[in-house]
């Protein structure tokens, strides 16, 4: 058996292969694992829970199918769907973790977590995500209409996409001293995570020997999952 790891989807009405792939990924590979988490950015943006989305409520279905099924579903909030809420996780069967956390799989201790806390140069977004991370702004922005909401997602959206066509790419992969700190932190040789896009797994050396970063892909062009047995972690990337 095997535990599957996935993030980045970006699930949206505007990438409708995305989500056919990845409705076909939970009926044809994830139904035969010991569990599936979802370490984040599962839909390109999320204003709350109330929005009345079919995409929505179809995947929430499917989630719940997949629970029905013996497979438990875990989830770490990204940075686009931090707004995900105990509504979501209920309709979905989701059980939502913090945003850090440490498990024991098949006797190997790891830290997951989404990723973007890592990419500490990224200074810019590191305020931002401090700011949108404030419960009381979240409470604030989820007591506004639906619409206002909608409209406000759409800008920090652009604004993010143009935000980052002006950054360079070290500034937007992860920090090797936040990386070395989260492995000291958390006592592990083992991390996955998501959020750079840039899917590979890293050998990590500490002063108390190697460690591996394994790092998950965008479903951009195809899907990715890290797969761990006890034999191994290995990293597949599959087409929809």
């Amino acid at each position: 058996m095997a535990t599957l790891f996935i993030a980045d989807l970006h699930l949206s009405i505007h990438e409708p292969a995305i989500t056919a792939g990845f409705l076909r990924f939970l009926q044809q590979q994830a139904v035969h694992a010991d569990a599936l988490y979802i370490l984040g950015d599962l839909f390109e943006i999320w204003i709350g829970d109330d929005d009345p989305s079919p995409l929505h409520a179809e995947i929430a279905l499917a989630l719940n199918t997949l629970k029905q099924q013996g497979v438990p579903c875990f989830f770490i909030h990204g940075n686009r769907d931090l707004l995900i809420g105990k509504r979501f996780a209920r309709a979905s069967g989701m059980t939502i973790l913090a945003q850090e956390k440490l498990l024991t799989l098949y006797d190997r201790p790891m830290l997951i977590l989404h990723g973007d806390t890592l990419c500490t140069d990224d200074l810019a977004y590191q305020r931002y995500r401090r700011r949108v991370n404030r419960r009381w702004v979240q409470w604030l922005f989820l007591m506004l209409p639906l619409k206002k909401r909608v409209r406000i997602g759409q800008q920090l959206r652009t604004g993010s996409q143009q935000a980052n066509q002006e950054k360079s790419a070290a500034i937007m992969d992860v920090n090797p001293q936040a990386v070395v700190a989260a492995f000291s932190r958390y006592d592990v040789t083992w991390m996955i995570h998501g959020h750079t896009h840039r899917p590979a797994i890293h050998t990590v050396v500490l002063p108390q020997g190697k460690a591996h970063r394994a790092v998950l892909g965008a479903w951009h062009q195809q899907g990715s999952m890290i797969k761990v047995t006890r034999e191994s972690v290995e990293l597949v990337e599959f087409p929809f």
